[in-house]
């Protein structure tokens, strides 16, 4: 469809599914341009998307990555779960956003509009300066999908301590779920691997260390809570990651500078604001 009717778009086939992440990292090899954007297939922007994000990165040569403000296609008025108005992550290693909190999304009633810096930014409509991103080794191939993301903005913030921005005056209607649904034991598997290869790689030992240690026991917890609700195919999905993410930190050295880019010594408990506090929006944590 693209040769045909839009002949003027560089379209770059490859003979396999090379997963979110290499198969961006090919592409942007296979490209020459200063910038960037990591757009979903079930991502829809809104008119005049781009020029926010690019004006933004031409006057603000420090910031490595922003994305734009993320609502949902399915209903506008509320934010999408994947990246809302910017990302952070909690003291636990829980990604959570300024709009969203766990599986709560907030209404977007322009209470967060404001440019800020954040964790990190969502892969669903991602700029990023390309030959930093190259440099980098871009998206961790290992991570296949999911957290990808979180990962790469880590590493860009450690190196150099390069920033990323959210810039909500950018909106993009995002589906969400198009290609694994929040139920499908894969997707449970791969974000809770993921999300521990990203804490063994980007927090200095001893601190990775204890990270991982309580986020064993409360993976302990999610396990249990599939089980007693006989959902054992995504029980089993979370001992798997568990598995494979002990064979798979082998292949990585942990993180050595600490400061500014260890956003988990700077946030809350998200488990304690949400269930103990009933904290339900960014703006109470």
């Amino acid at each position: 469809l693209l040769r045909d009717n839009f002949p003027e778009v560089k379209v770059i086939a490859y003979p396999e599914n090379y997963g979110f992440a290499e198969g961006y990292n090919r592409a942007i090899a296979d490209t020459n341009y200063p910038y960037t954007i990591l757009l979903n297939s079930d991502a829809a922007p809104a008119p005049g998307w781009i020029e926010p994000l690019y004006q933004f990165m031409e006057t603000h040569p420090e910031y490595a990555a922003c994305q734009p403000k993320i609502l949902s296609a399915r209903d506008n008025s509320k934010f999408e779960y994947a990246g809302a108005s910017g990302g952070f992550i909690d003291r636990n290693g829980y990604p959570y956003c300024r709009g969203r909190i766990f599986d709560i999304v907030e209404t977007d009633a322009g209470q967060y509009d404001t440019v800020i810096d954040i964790d990190w930014a969502t892969g669903a409509a991602l700029m990023v300066r390309s030959q930093l991103y190259t440099s980098l080794g871009g998206l961790d191939r290992d991570f296949f999908a999911h957290m990808e993301e979180i990962d790469l903005c880590w590493r860009m913030r450690r190196n150099g301590q390069h920033h990323i921005a959210v810039i909500p005056q950018s909106i993009v209607y995002h589906l969400g779920g198009g290609s694994l649904p929040v139920s499908n034991p894969k997707k449970t598997y791969l974000n809770f691997r993921n999300n521990l290869l990203l804490l063994h790689k980007n927090l200095p030992p001893a601190q990775g260390r204890r990270t991982l240690l309580k986020r064993r026991l409360l993976d302990t917890i999610a396990f249990a809570k599939f089980a007693l609700t006989l959902d054992w195919d995504n029980a089993k999905a979370i001992v798997r990651a568990h598995n494979d993410f002990r064979r798979m930190r082998r292949n990585y050295t942990p993180a050595s500078i600490d400061g500014e880019t260890n956003p988990l010594k700077q946030r809350p408990n998200i488990l304690t604001k949400f269930y103990l506090r009933r904290r339900r929006t960014f703006s109470s944590l």
